[in-house]
């Protein structure tokens, strides 16, 4: 099936050509595995458009390496950030930068020597990013319990799992077992968080820190605007750069005249306590509205590692350094606060909360999660500490009209135990970023891990699932999780929640390998 080529996108297709080079076996292998699937799926038809979505938005979420999945041609909508060939393209440029094969080979001439065959794109995954299916018939409620029920028995899945799943397109409860019961999420928490703080803000907002100057005192104040993917690395990406903020603010002084200044730093857009209830840990910085790379100590970029032991002094120290070495002598750096006198020297800002929201998601980030949680309360007008947070997202959720009943938010990752989510929750939270009049909320979907490919789910699903389910982990010690999307063998869009509290905590692979098994289960179904 050929697909017209999609304005927006057709600069990128030289661009295109020369990524499909970077092919690995891996992919393919997996890829392939889906195929008799992909087939029907891309026979059943293709989702609707979702409207009143917003350009720049999707634009920008298309250069976000935050997904790692090639789709298929035959789905394609022009909804979205999609090439000719009906490829993500954020997923496209993940894949590559990830080393690994996948999708329809992108302007190549056909039997051109030296390239391996494209490998099989996963039409599914793009169905569920259209939010809708045009099956008209849903699975049937007892061939889904007892396609599921015998999974659900596992003992590794502990004395009391619970599940739901629904039908996307009517929002309809096809299985569920203790589904209204709140259960610790684990990281299941951040899909609440997201879809709060893009209701709040919406998903163009950009979080902004930016360099102040206090009249006729000579003091530079670097004043945290709450962005938790402010970088010092040279490379920065699409993310904000403290260094571009320096030479910005370091040509703004020269322009004044001014060769030497007070360095201080403003946190005071956060209240409460910085250290999170767990305390030190490598999973989470200190909570401030002003750091560089997540207070990391390393070059990574997510996962564990160690981290500073204040961040917002570190983050003023560098900036301090960088300002040196534009011809701008500062002081040592302490806490202030800029006053409303204060005169903007310069200012960068993240990328749009649309990609921040993947990114978090994606990376299952807890920095990101616990930052846009304090947002969501400052923009709802609630103090920026744990407690106004928590009120923050369940408002949000409420006003959406999502059950709440029974659901506490501590935090704004999952880290904390006392968190409680029901799978009914998490369900509707999913079925509501797919609904196309709340297209602000689409990011919550495209950042989801895809499973065997990206994020939380690269090293799961050997099956033939792989590609097809969309889903966000959650993991402590005794607490799996798991939350997503799929499309089921006849093509119907559908959402699931599966918790599993109490289990082995000596035996966490297998309570993951459980849950792998009722989704995969659950995508195989032609359950009439």
């Amino acid at each position: 099936m050929v697909v017209p080529e999609l304005r927006p996108w057709r600069a990128a297709k030289p661009h295109v050509v020369r990524l499909t080079d970077a092919v690995r076996p891996r992919l393919a292998r997996a890829a392939a595995a889906t195929k008799p699937r992909l087939a029907r799926l891309t026979r059943a038809g293709k989702p609707l458009v979702a409207k009143g979505a917003r350009p720049k938005t999707w634009q920008y979420t298309a250069g976000a390496a935050t997904a790692g999945l090639a789709l298929t041609a035959g789905v394609v909508t022009a909804a979205g950030p999609w090439d000719s060939s009906g490829q993500r393209t954020a997923e496209r440029d993940r894949a590559v930068a990830l080393g690994r094969a996948g999708g329809t080979d992108h302007g190549s001439a056909p039997g051109a020597p030296g390239r391996p065959r494209p490998a099989p794109s996963a039409g599914p995954v793009l169905t569920g990013l259209g939010g809708v299916s045009t099956v008209k018939s849903a699975p049937d409620g007892k061939a889904l319990t007892d396609a599921l029920t015998p999974l659900l028995k596992d003992p590794a899945l502990g004395p009391r799992p619970a599940a739901a799943v629904i039908d996307v397109t009517t929002g309809r409860r096809l299985f569920g077992t203790s589904s209204g019961t709140a259960l610790t999420p684990a990281s299941t928490t951040k899909v609440a968080t997201a879809v709060a703080a893009l209701s709040a803000m919406g998903a163009d907002h950009r979080l902004t820190t930016r360099a102040a100057l206090e009249p006729d005192t000579k003091e530079v104040v670097l004043v945290g605007g709450g962005d938790p993917t402010l970088t010092g690395r040279e490379k920065a990406g699409p993310w904000a750069s403290l260094r571009t903020l320096a030479a910005g603010t370091a040509a703004a002084l020269a322009d004044r005249g001014v060769r030497e200044v007070t360095l201080s730093y403003d946190t005071t857009r956060y209240a409460g306590d910085e250290m999170h209830p767990i305390g030190v840990d490598g999973n989470l910085a200190r909570i401030t509205p002003l750091m560089a790379d997540e207070g990391r100590t390393d070059d990574s970029t997510s996962g564990p590692a160690q981290r500073l032991p204040d961040p917002a002094a570190d983050a003023a120290r560098r900036f301090g350094e960088l300002l040196k070495s534009h011809g701008i002598k500062t002081t040592a750096p302490g806490p202030s606060k800029a006053t409303t006198r204060a005169k903007t020297l310069a200012a960068v800002s993240s990328p749009p909360l649309s990609a921040v929201v993947e990114r978090m998601l994606t990376n299952s980030d807890n920095d990101i999660a616990e930052a846009l949680a304090r947002q969501t309360a400052v923009a709802t007008g609630n103090r920026a500490d744990f407690a106004g947070a928590g009120k923050a997202i369940s408002g949000q959720l409420r006003k959406l009209g999502l059950p709440v009943k029974g659901a506490a938010f501590k935090d704004g990752s999952g880290l904390n135990r006392a968190d409680r989510l029901t799978p009914d929750l998490l369900t509707a939270l999913l079925a509501k970023a797919a609904d196309p009049s709340h297209p602000e909320l689409r990011p919550v979907l495209t950042g989801l891990p895809v499973a065997g490919f990206t994020g939380t789910l690269t090293t799961r699903y050997t099956d033939g699932a792989s590609g097809v389910v969309r889903a966000k982990t959650g993991t402590l010690s005794g607490v799996h999780t798991l939350a997503g999307t799929l499309v089921d063998e006849d093509g119907r869009l559908l959402a699931f929640a599966f918790m599993a509290t109490d289990t082995d905590p000596g035996r966490p692979a297998a309570t993951q390998q459980a849950l792998d098994r009722i989704a995969s289960a659950l995508a195989a179904c032609g359950c009439r």
